[in-house]
C-alpha cells in the first residue's frame, strides 16, 4: 500500500496548518488501521506524553499512517508524506529506528 494508493482509496482531508498531513473524514473512526490499509500490516503501538490516546503507526515507503485509538475505542487516521509522517513522529517523540 502507498501513500497516493491510500489518498485514492478513502476520503481524506489536508490538516489545516499542517502540510504533508491528511485526517481521514467519513465512517472512519470505527475502522481498524489494517481495515484502512486493507491488509494485515503490523501497526506499533505507542504510549506517549505528547498525546493522550494510543498511537498506533504504519510506516509506508511513502510516508505513513498514524491513528490515535482513543478511549471509547474509536480511531482517528491520519494520513502523511514523508516529510508530514517524520515531523510528526518527531513532534510525539516517536523513534521508529
Amino acid at each position: 500500500m502507498t501513500f497516493d494508493e491510500l489518498m485514492k482509496s478513502w476520503d481524506w482531508k489536508p490538516i489545516r496548518n499542517c502540510p504533508g498531513r491528511y485526517v481521514l473524514h467519513s465512517a472512519g473512526n470505527n475502522l481498524r488501521p489494517q481495515q484502512i490499509l486493507g491488509c494485515e500490516m503490523e501497526a506499533s503501538e505507542y504510549r506517549v506524553e505528547a498525546a493522550k490516546d494510543a498511537v498506533l503507526v504504519v510506516e509506508l515507503d511513502d510516508g505513513g499512517l498514524i491513528s490515535y485509538h482513543r478511549a471509547d475505542g474509536s480511531f482517528l487516521h491520519t494520513l502523511n508524506t514523508t516529510e508530514g509522517f517524520r515531523r510528526k513522529l518527531t513532534q510525539l517523540g516517536i523513534d521508529l529506528h
